[in-house]
């Protein structure tokens, strides 16, 4: 078959009548073909994603995008593209951190044993601490100052178009994404989250299942969709807690845990074409 190369195209902004057949009808001047199109409306926001190719191994990239920021100009809406000739074999993957490295190092030694089938291009986290993490593997670094949202994801967002990212991976990363943010990059961010899902959600998962009394804990790595840990699942896994057990050992284990089932939850992503269909995912 002949190749192809891809765009991905993420729109936000106010609702208004004609936005989706204005992109529609510029992309059809183009000499696009449509391969998939998802919009949503919610509270006068609207909400687009749009999967675009054409015919050959290389895009004219900056005609392309020079094209469409015009348009979303004119719709007044913001506008995202993520480009993938056909000559790329390997995915390129952005590591958000916070703190803790286990999860992130588990992937970049991985990476460095040839054992993932990606290419991990950037390293942001939004304190300064992993800085070392990244020098040690020869990573550029972004420090993304999140005390203020709106501008730490636009500036988020600007390093992820520039290392030309196609997944982004929170290896616990330790700040919330907005919705707005998280549908430019819909089915394109995975979460590991420290319990087995949709058991204790949101911050300090392990406290919660210690203090509850539970005998068994786990992972949970998922998609990451505006509703916070209620992503599609990917891959579990889980612990037996010892008898009497202190929350440090249980926190100790479960690192262990959330580093090798991230990492096998990117592999899938990586490995598989997956299905995601009312909230499941389906081909692993």
């Amino acid at each position: 078959m002949p190749s192809r190369s891809f765009v991905t195209i993420g729109l936000v902004g106010p609702d208004r009548s004609g936005a989706i057949a204005a992109v529609t009808q510029q992309l059809f001047r183009m000499g696009a073909n449509i391969e998939s199109l998802e919009e949503q409306v919610a509270r006068g926001k609207f909400r687009m994603t749009l999967l675009a190719s054409w015919p050959g191994s290389k895009l004219e990239g900056q005609k392309i995008r020079a094209q469409l920021l015009s348009l979303a100009q004119q719709l007044r809406m913001k506008l995202t593209l993520r480009l993938s000739d056909a000559t790329r074999t390997r995915k390129r993957l952005a590591i958000l951190v916070s703190k803790e490295m286990h999860a992130a190092e588990a992937i970049l030694r991985a990476w460095k044993s040839r054992g993932l089938s990606a290419e991990p291009v950037l390293l942001a986290g939004n304190h300064p601490q992993l800085r070392s993490l990244a020098r040690r593997f020869r990573l550029p670094f972004a420090f993304i100052d999140y005390r203020d949202r709106p501008r730490a994801e636009a500036v988020l967002q600007s390093h992820l178009e520039k290392a030309e990212v196609d997944l982004v991976v929170l290896a616990r990363f330790m700040k919330i994404l907005s919705p707005d943010f998280v549908w430019h990059w819909k089915n394109r961010i995975l979460n590991i989250h420290p319990s087995l899902l949709p058991a204790f959600p949101g911050a300090s998962a392990y406290r919660q299942a210690y203090d509850k009394g539970v005998k068994i804990v786990g992972v949970t790595a998922h998609f990451v969709t505006p509703d916070l840990d209620q992503g599609p699942i990917l891959c579990q896994d889980v612990l037996r807690l010892r008898p009497n057990e202190p929350l440090a050992s249980i926190i100790s284990r479960g690192q262990k845990l959330e580093a090798t089932c991230l990492l096998r939850a990117l592999k899938l992503c990586l490995s598989r074409q997956l299905d995601i269909h009312w909230g499941r995912v389906h081909g692993v």
